[in-house]
């Protein structure tokens, strides 16, 4: 039987983890750029998480020849109007900024908001093949913003996101609890009945 591959649109060590852990009931061997030899760079100037999406999953997939499953995800804070958003990634004012930079300027500019900061984060996951079509699908976890960093899992927002029906932020959690209720788990649930069809098979084309 020929193997089925998927490509990992994500250079995103933290990201790369979780996806593995969540596509492992797969028959595929999952790849990444790291298993290719190839360079690419994808700025990321999208609208909208699809858009953005689509971007890297059409660009990854094109250069690849295979099957690429690529997300955009960020954080939506209600009395931000919906930032960080799209701009998730890139919301802070020092240049080549960390994670914890991003982090202390997000709770920066909530100091003057009343508790609680409600938030949630969202996830658009795409399955693109080589000749441009595509799937999408979605996924939303809900929480708040809390101003102290708890837990040392995760990546990105996931320590001052807190989850109050188990009062754990997305840090505090275990890769198998993560894996049940975060956004990009939802998404790639979603995915998943189309992904095991698709994959189960070897058919490479978009129905």
């Amino acid at each position: 039987m020929k193997q089925n591959f998927l490509l990992i649109a994500t250079t995103n060590p933290g990201k790369i983890r979780e996806i593995q852990s969540l596509l492992s009931p797969l028959p595929v061997q999952l790849l990444t750029l790291l298993d290719l030899d190839k360079q690419i760079n994808v700025i990321e100037d999208g609208n909208t998480y699809l858009e953005n999406a689509l971007k890297k999953g059409q660009a990854y997939a094109a250069l690849s020849g295979h099957i690429t499953l690529a997300d955009d995800s960020g954080l939506e804070v209600a009395v931000l109007d919906g930032k960080p958003g799209i701009q998730s990634a890139r919301f802070s004012q020092k240049p080549n900024a960390t994670d914890a930079d991003r982090r202390a300027y997000l709770l920066q500019s909530l100091k003057n908001f009343p508790r609680p900061w409600y938030a949630r984060f969202v996830c658009t996951v795409v399955i693109c093949f080589p000749n441009g079509e595509y799937r999408s699908f979605e996924g939303v976890c809900n929480g708040e913003i809390i101003p102290e960093e708890r837990g040392n899992n995760g990546f990105g927002y996931d320590p001052i996101f807190l989850i109050p029906e188990i009062n754990q932020t997305m840090a505090e959690l275990s890769m198998e609890q993560k894996n049940r209720i975060s956004h990009r788990a939802r998404a790639i649930q979603a995915a998943l009945p189309y992904l095991t069809t698709l994959l189960g098979t070897n058919e490479a084309h978009c129905d």
